[in-house]
């Protein structure tokens, strides 16, 4: 190689380093758009009677968590659930939920906890659907 093309090379590097150095500088030191999710006095008691109880062993939230229960990030606010649906389970467990007996106090913090949760977004995001031949279609939600 001649000194020309040596020179170029360098220059060509010493141009993405300087890139990829600014480009770090910025991500690190730039603050998250995101806010944390601020949860009301009651919704942190049931949060902690949540974490108390060990539900995330067999339940998700934002598809973190077991996978014996369904997903309960958006269960809130979905179609034919709700309050009442929730306070039933709570109250009687299904299937392989156990009865947990908790006192209306309680039943009403997990259900604060769970309707903040669900304001927060949707889980999953992206809804996908099969199509005959074979190929998937994802919408986001």
């Amino acid at each position: 190689m001649t000194k020309q093309y040596t020179h170029k090379y360098l220059g060509v590097l010493l141009v993405l380093v300087s890139i990829f150095a600014v480009y770090n500088f910025v991500v690190y030191n730039t603050k998250p758009e995101t806010t944390m999710l601020q949860l009301s006095a009651n919704a942190i008691k049931g949060e902690n009677i949540w974490l108390k109880n060990n539900c995330t062993s067999c339940h998700q939230i934002y598809g973190m968590g077991g996978y014996l229960g369904p997903d309960l990030t958006n269960v809130y606010s979905a179609k034919n659930k709700g309050a009442t649906y929730i306070r039933a389970m709570l109250n009687s467990g299904i299937g392989a939920m156990p009865k947990f007996n908790f006192n209306e106090e309680e039943q009403t913090q997990l259900l604060n906890f769970l309707e903040e949760v669900d304001k927060t977004g949707h889980y999953p995001d992206v809804n996908a659907t099969m199509n005959k031949n074979g190929w998937v279609t994802i919408k986001n939600k």
